[in-house]
């Protein structure tokens, strides 16, 4: 009876699509570095993140102008103040919260970097844009939940945009 030769080249292939499959989806979470956890994966060309000087006013918060949409008819637009005594202030329905959270991300308004690899999951029509100043920085962000990265980015921020919400829920909590 002849015998067959074994071909390791499907084992070898499946390998590699599972490998390759395993280092795409490592972009989407979070983790310790990249966007994914609001903080940058390299600094710019000069080797430095622009902040304000350590001890100043601005690196401490900001004063924001925070606008939610529904994707419907509705659109929610407060004013949040991140004072450098740490004091929260503003329209904003849940001020502590929403400085507290800024504070917790490195660089909260971070874009998705348009290299990464994102889950292509739908989180909603919901949409939002920050203007102002933090940390001594102009800031105009924009926020939207069409993908995995950015549904991540949104929840990081939870408490700024959807103020009294559960973090895949609907802003405003309704």
């Amino acid at each position: 009876m002849p015998s067959r030769a074994v071909h390791p080249r499907p084992a070898v292939a499946l390998a590699a699509v599972l490998v390759a499959g395993a280092v795409g989806l490592g972009g989407c979470g979070g983790g310790a570095g990249g966007v994914a956890d609001g903080t940058a994966t390299s600094a710019p060309s000069g080797g430095a993140t622009p902040t304000a000087p350590a001890g100043t006013p601005a690196e401490a918060g900001g004063t924001l102008t925070v606008s939610v949409s529904d994707g419907g008819t509705g659109t929610r637009t407060w004013t949040l103040t991140c004072g450098p005594d740490g004091a929260p202030g503003g329209d904003h329905p849940d001020p502590a919260g929403a400085c507290a959270a800024l504070a917790a991300v490195e660089q909260p308004f971070a874009p998705v970097p348009p290299d990464r690899m994102c889950t292509q999951v739908y989180g909603g029509p919901e949409t939002a844009t920050v203007t102002g100043r933090w940390r001594g920085q102009d800031v105009q962000a924009a926020f939207k939940r069409t993908d995995g990265c950015e549904i991540a980015r949104w929840n990081r921020l939870a408490a700024l945009l959807q103020p009294g919400g559960a973090a895949g829920g609907s802003p405003g909590g309704g």
